[in-house]
C-alpha cells in the first residue's frame, strides 16, 4: 500500500510518478551521477518545481500549494520510489522547518524564494556549531558534517549554539546564503549517486543581516528530518518488494517461475511485510509532527527502527531474489541499495534509536487515537444515552469464557444487545447497519465511559455466516442468545489429517432419514469444552472433489454423541479439544446453506475478521516488559532492558499504524485491503520476539516454573498466538498467492 490514502494523495503520487517516468531517472542517474554528487542540479528540477512538487506543504499565499506535510510526504516517498535525483528531500526539510518558524516578513520572503525553486539544506545543531558576538556582529563558527544536498543548496537553515548564552541547549536558527563569505562546501565522496552530501564549514561567518528565524523547537527539526527520510526510506523499500516480487514472477527456472517454489515465495512475503510497515510507520512517524514530544519521539523513532533500520536489508532480500544479475553496475538494484545506506548511515545507529523510544515508552505506548469527523452528533447522542442507561445495569452472571466484563451476562448486556451496540457493523435487528465511522463512534462511546464492549469470541465469526446463509429458524434461535453471551460458539474446521489444509478433511456426513450422521473426529477446536454450539465442516461428497464435497452444520455440542476431550497444553492450560463425532445425528434443519456449499462458508467465515472495524488494542508485549523494568527485575543493564523494550515498541506501533491506515481507508469507502493478512503475520512474528525478549531479560528467573513466571507463563502461551490463527508459513503463503499474486506451489 503506497503512502497515499485518500484520492487526492493518490493522484498526487500518479503524477510523480509519471513525472519520474518522463525523466528516465534512473538511467539519468548513471548517466549523471557525478554531476548530481557534485552538487550540480538536475534539469528535471524545473519541471517539479514548475509544478510545485517542492512546495506542496507550503502556504498558497507563499507560493506554495496549500497541502499539509502529510501531502508532501506522498511526493517525497513516490520520488523515493523513483529514485528522482537532486535536492528535493533536503529542500522540503530545510523549508518546512522555516515554516515551523514564528511568522514574520523575513520568513515569508525566505518561504517565497523557496516556493519559487531555490535550493536548501538543513544543518541541525551541533556541539561543534556555535554562534557568537564579536564587535557588534553575529558570527558562526564550526563544522557540520555530512549534510545532504548543501552542495547543491541555494540557503543553508543553520542551527547553532549560542555561544553567549548562560544555557548550552540554547540554539539559534538562521537562513544563511550559501555564497556568503566564510562558508565553505566542501563536497564529500558520497555513496548516493543521486544526490551530493557534503561537510559545511563556517569560519567566522557574519550572520549579522542573515534571517533570524525564531520559535524553532530544535528537536521538532530533527524530528521532522528524520521522518521525512524515512518516508522516502519507506520508497525505496516498497520498488524493492514490487521489484522482487515482478521479477520472480517472470523469471523461469525447472520449467517454471521461480515464484512459485515456497521457499522464494515467502522471501518475497516477508518483503512486502517489511514494506507495509515501513510505510505505516513512516506515515504515522509524519503525521506526528504535530504531536506532543513525547508522541512525536514514539512515532519517529519507531520510524528510524522501522523503516530507516530495514532499508538496507530490504535491498539486499531484492538483490538475493533476483541473483547475480542485481550485482551488475547495469541493474537498478544497486542504486536503492546505494539509497538506503545513506540514509541508513545519516539517521545513526538503530540501538540508539531503541534507547530513546524505549525511554518515552517507559510512559506508556503510542496513542493510536483517531479524531473522528463529527459529522453524524445526532448518532453520537443515541449511542451515549444508551451506554448511560446501561452503566446503571449490572451484568451478574459469569461467563464460561472468562472472568471479563467484555464476556459478563446480566441485564446490561441484554439492553446492548437489543439496541444493536455488541456488533454495531451487523445488519438490523441484530445490530445498527452502522458505517465504519459509526463503528468507531461506538467504540469512542464505550471508552469514553470506561465500559468494556461485549465479545462474543468466536462467536463474532461465526454468527456473520449464520445471518448471512442460515434459515429464518436457524437465526431466530442462535442470534439473540449469542449477542446476549448466552451461548458461546466453537469452530470445528481442524483433524488430525487436515490443519492447515483444511479441505482435505475427513469427518463424514452421511444422509439419513429426516438428517445426518456424522462420524470422525476433530482436533485443535478452541473453546469446545465450554460451548453450546459449533459451526462443522464435513464432507458429504466424493473423494474426487475435495471442495465440492463439503457441507456446514450447526452443532448442539451438548449431543451426547460427542465426545469432547480437552488437550492439555505446554503451559499447563487447556484451551484446546479433541472432538469425536460418534454416529452423531444432526437435523436437516441444522444444514447451513446448501450441500455442497461448505467450503465457500468456510471462506465467508475467514473472511469475517477482515471486515471488522475498530482500533488498536495493545496485546501485552509492550505491558510485560514495561512491568519488568520498573519492577528491576532485569537480570542485565538497565539500557539494554530500556532498548529492548524501544524494539519491541517499534515493531507493535508499526502493527498498530497500519492498522489504523486501514481503518482510515474503511472511513472513505474503500475495499478491505491487504492489512489483516499482513499483519497477521507480522504480529505473529512479533509475538515471538517479544516473549524471547522478556525471557531474555529476566535471566535466571526464566528457569521458574510458569505458576511463578508470567514471562515463562507467555513462552509457553506463544501457539496460541503463532498457531491458533494459522501458522505463520500459511500466512506467508497466503500473502504470496492472494496478495502478491504468485503462482500456487
Amino acid at each position: 500500500m503506497p503512502l497515499a490514502l485518500n484520492d487526492d494523495q493518490i493522484e498526487l503520487a500518479d503524477s510523480v510518478a509519471r513525472f519520474a517516468e518522463r525523466h528516465r531517472c534512473l538511467a539519468s542517474i548513471r548517466a549523471d551521477n557525478r554531476q548530481y554528487r557534485s552538487g550540480h542540479c538536475p534539469e528535471l528540477w524545473h519541471e517539479l518545481v514548475s509544478l510545485g512538487l517542492h512546495a506542496v506543504h507550503l502556504p498558497e499565499n507563499l507560493g506554495g500549494q496549500g497541502g499539509a506535510i502529510t501531502d508532501v510526504a506522498v511526493v517525497i516517498a513516490a520520488t523515493g520510489q523513483a529514485l528522482v535525483p537532486g535536492p528535493l528531500l533536503p529542500t522540503v526539510c530545510a523549508s518546512a522547518t522555516v515554516l515551523s518558524a514564528h511568522s514574520h516578513l523575513a520568513t515569508h520572503d525566505v518561504l517565497q524564494r523557496l516556493s519559487a525553486g531555490a535550493t536548501a539544506a538543513l544543518l541541525l545543531p551541533q556541539p561543534a556549531l556555535t554562534c557568537y558576538v564579536r564587535d557588534g556582529r553575529v558570527r558562526l563558527d564550526g563544522t557540520a558534517a555530512s549534510v545532504v544536498g548543501a552542495a547543491a543548496a541555494d540557503l543553508l537553515v543553520v542551527g547553532a549554539h549560542d555561544g553567549d548564552g548562560d544555557d548550552a541547549c540554547d540554539v539559534r536558527w538562521f537562513v544563511v546564503e550559501r555564497s556568503s563569505r566564510g562558508v565553505d562546501v566542501d563536497v564529500n565522496d558520497g555513496v548516493d549517486l543521486g544526490r551530493d552530501l557534503a561537510t559545511v564549514r563556517f569560519d567566522g561567518t557574519d550572520v549579522t543581516d542573515a534571517t533570524p528565524l525564531l520559535g524553532i523547537d530544535a528537536g521538532y527539526a530533527r524530528d521532522l528530518l528524520v521522518g521525512l527520510m524515512a518516508v522516502e526510506a519507506a520508497g525505496v523499500i516498497a520498488w524493492c518488494s514490487e521489484a522482487a516480487t515482478a521479477f520472480v514472477k517472470s523469471r523461469n527456472q525447472f520449467g517454471r517461475p521461480v515464484g512459485a517454489f515456497q521457499a522464494v515465495q515467502h522471501r518475497v512475503a516477508q518483503l512486502r511485510i517489511t514494506s507495509e510497515l515501513a510505510t505505516a510507520s513512516a506515515w504515522d512517524a509524519v503525521r506526528s509532527l504535530s504531536d506532543n514530544a513525547a508522541q512525536r519521539t514514539h512515532a519517529v523513532a519507531a520510524a528510524a527502527i522501522v523503516s530507516l533500520g530495514r532499508a538496507v536489508h530490504a535491498a539486499v532480500e531484492c538483490l538475493c531474489l533476483h541473483g547475480a544479475i542485481a550485482f551488475t553496475w547495469e541493474h537498478d538494484v544497486h542504486l536503492y541499495w546505494r539509497r538506503a545506506i545513506a540514509l541508513a548511515g545519516l539517521t545513526g545507529p538503530v540501538e540508539s534509536w531503541e534507547a530513546r523510544l524505549g525511554a518515552v515508552a517507559l510512559g506508556g505506548p503510542r496513542n493510536f487515537t483517531l479524531t473522528l469527523p463529527e459529522t453524524d452528533p445526532a448518532f453520537r447522542g443515541w449511542v451515549g444515552d444508551v451506554l448511560d442507561k446501561a452503566m446503571a445495569l449490572q451484568n451478574p452472571m459469569r461467563s464460561r469464557i472468562g472472568d471479563s466484563d467484555a464476556a459478563a451476562i446480566g441485564p446490561r448486556r441484554t439492553l446492548l444487545a437489543e439496541e444493536g451496540l455488541v456488533a454495531p457493523g451487523w445488519p438490523r435487528p441484530y445490530g445498527l447497519g452502522a458505517t465504519p465511522l459509526q463503528q468507531l463512534i461506538v467504540t469512542e462511546e464505550f471508552d469514553r465511559r470506561g465500559l468494556a464492549q461485549p465479545t462474543m469470541a468466536i462467536g463474532q465469526w461465526v454468527l456473520p455466516v449464520v445471518l448471512n446463509h442460515g434459515t429464518p429458524e436457524q437465526i431466530e434461535a442462535v442470534a439473540g442468545p449469542t449477542l446476549r453471551g448466552e451461548l458461546i460458539w466453537c469452530q470445528l474446521f481442524s483433524e488430525p489429517e487436515a490443519g492447515s489444509d483444511v479441505a482435505s478433511l475427513a469427518l463424514a456426513a452421511s444422509q439419513t432419514e429426516g438428517g445426518w450422521i456424522l462420524r470422525g473426529q476433530k482436533v485443535w477446536t478452541t473453546q469446545a469444552h465450554l460451548a453450546d454450539m459449533g459451526l462443522c465442516l464435513a464432507r458429504t461428497g466424493g473423494e474426487g472433489s475435495k471442495h465440492r464435497g463439503l457441507s456446514m452444520f450447526l452443532i448442539d455440542m451438548r449431543n451426547p454423541e460427542l465426545e469432547v476431550r480437552p488437550i492439555k497444553q505446554a503451559n499447563s492450560e487447556a484451551e484446546f479439544n479433541e472432538v469425536f463425532f460418534n454416529d452423531v445425528f444432526v437435523p436437516d434443519s441444522m444444514l447451513l446453506g446448501a450441500p455442497g456449499q461448505g467450503w465457500a462458508l468456510t471462506l465467508d467465515t475467514l473472511a469475517q475478521e477482515r471486515l471488522f472495524i475498530g482500533t488498536y488494542r495493545e496485546t501485552g508485549n509492550e505491558t510485560r516488559l514495561r512491568q519488568i523494568i520498573a519492577n528491576n527485575q532485569y537480570a542485565g543493564s538497565r539500557d539494554d532492558a530500556v532498548r529492548t523494550l524501544g524494539r519491541i515498541s517499534a515493531q507493535g506501533a508499526a502493527i498498530a499504524a497500519m492498522n489504523v491506515r486501514e481503518t482510515l481507508r474503511r472511513l472513505q469507502g474503500l475495499a478491505p485491503g491487504p492489512a489483516t493478512s499482513i499483519g497477521k503475520a507480522a504480529a505473529s512474528m512479533l509475538h515471538v520476539d517479544a516473549a524471547a525478549a522478556a525471557l531474555n531479560l529476566i535471566g535466571p528467573a526464566a528457569a521458574l516454573n510458569e505458576t511463578s513466571c508470567e514471562a515463562v507463563f507467555h513462552e509457553l502461551d506463544i501457539p496460541t498466538w503463532v498457531i491458533g490463527g494459522g501458522t505463520l508459513e500459511i500466512q506467508l503463503n497466503t500473502i504470496a498467492t492472494f496478495v502478491l499474486g504468485l503462482p500456487r506451489s
